[in-house]
């Protein structure tokens, strides 16, 4: 994969086991806190991702710079606008580096905690007024999402179980051990591209695009950096692939998956029919986010869903053989077990997955 999603912070851990059989909670925390070999990142869409740290420069560099200037000019305005500045740009520019000063000895801290000790990010703002949902904001996690964005600031190490994204905060270049390399946005996204391509490839412009909330002006260029060619998709659009990947993929062996919330084979394209077909809707919420999916032999037949003692329960959309039945069912248990009675919950429930719970 390019990427995880990270959002949920279970979704790091349950796609990994996914696709490592043997894998085990101390070996994703390792990579994560430790080594520091995954490292969190806001980019794409403004969500957050577990991204390769060899691959970081160029989602920093590209996605992250993006999503850090659009948070900034959003940011800029609501502090104007509810007066905790006249120049909210001035304010910013403060506020950040009061912020990076805070953080350059190393320490790690969480966002309550750089309010309390950072003055110039202690105001509040004051959001939807009149709404119902409305209210009062901390000024100060907005700023860290500028920083983070901007890969500045990262989210270190969890204060809470792997299971809840509770984090603290550390400067990027004290949580990696070095300066982090900075290219250029052309550059960032034609590793990216050809990144994307190499996992999901063929795909159309269009679902590059939206993978990369980028636009199509830059994703041409990096279409064209990476030498990227045409072929005819079964609908007779026009996708991409890499030079050398041209050849027909053989057929693989039986395999059965179930795969996590927002996990990146589901959340690859934009145009999912072609994997998803009839089932798409049922397997995302209202707003595009996907929900559990079970999988045998490349397509997905159903959803699944934990018990409050993280016993698996598989929910079918389709019909399946008996023994994918049981494969899906011994998977299941695999999970259950791997989570220790404890199970994962995440605020990305699809339509199939509210049916299965009785909502």
């Amino acid at each position: 994969m390019t990427v995880l999603h990270a959002t949920d912070s279970g979704t790091v851990h349950l796609a990994l086991l996914a696709r490592v059989g043997d894998v085990t909670v101390a070996q994703i925390d390792d990579m994560l806190h430790t080594r520091r070999s995954l490292v969190r990142q806001l980019a794409m869409r403004r969500t957050l991702f577990a991204v390769p740290r060899e691959l970081l420069p160029a989602v920093v560099g590209s996605a992250g710079i993006r999503v850090a200037d659009v948070q900034r000019k959003a940011l800029i305005k609501d502090v104007e606008r509810c007066e905790l500045a006249r120049d909210g740009s001035g304010w910013l520019r403060q506020a950040e580096a009061a912020v990076r000063d805070f953080l350059a000895d190393g320490r790690q801290h969480t966002a309550t905690e750089v309010r309390a000790a950072v003055p110039e990010v202690a105001g509040v703002l004051q959001m939807a007024p009149g709404k119902p949902y409305g209210g009062d904001a901390p000024v100060a996690p907005r700023v860290l999402t500028v920083l983070s964005a901007a890969g500045d600031v990262v989210r270190a190490r969890q204060t809470h179980h792997w299971r809840l994204n509770k984090p603290t905060w550390a400067s990027m270049d004290s949580w990696l051990g070095a300066p982090l390399e900075r290219i250029d946005q052309s550059t960032g996204y034609a590793i990216l591209v050809e990144r994307w391509l190499r996992t999901f490839g063929p795909g159309t412009e269009d679902d590059i695009v939206w993978w990369l909330g980028a636009t199509k002006a830059a994703v041409r260029r990096a279409l064209a950096d990476a030498a990227a060619v045409q072929v005819s998709l079964d609908d007779g659009s026009i996708g991409w692939v890499l030079p050398d990947d041209l050849e027909q993929t053989p057929e693989g062996d039986s395999w059965v998956a179930l795969l996590p919330p927002l996990d990146p084979t589901v959340m690859g394209w934009k145009r999912r029919g072609f994997l998803l077909g009839e089932w798409e809707e049922p397997l995302f919420d209202g707003r595009g986010n996907a929900g559990s999916t079970a999988w045998v032999d490349g397509r997905p037949v159903g959803c699944w869903v934990q018990e409050p003692d993280a016993s698996v329960r598989i929910s079918y959309l389709r019909d399946v053989s008996a023994s994918a039945r049981r494969a899906l069912e011994a998977e299941g248990e695999r999970i259950a077990a791997w989570c220790e009675g404890v199970p994962v919950n995440s605020i990305w429930v699809s339509h199939a997955m509210r049916a299965a719970l009785g909502r």
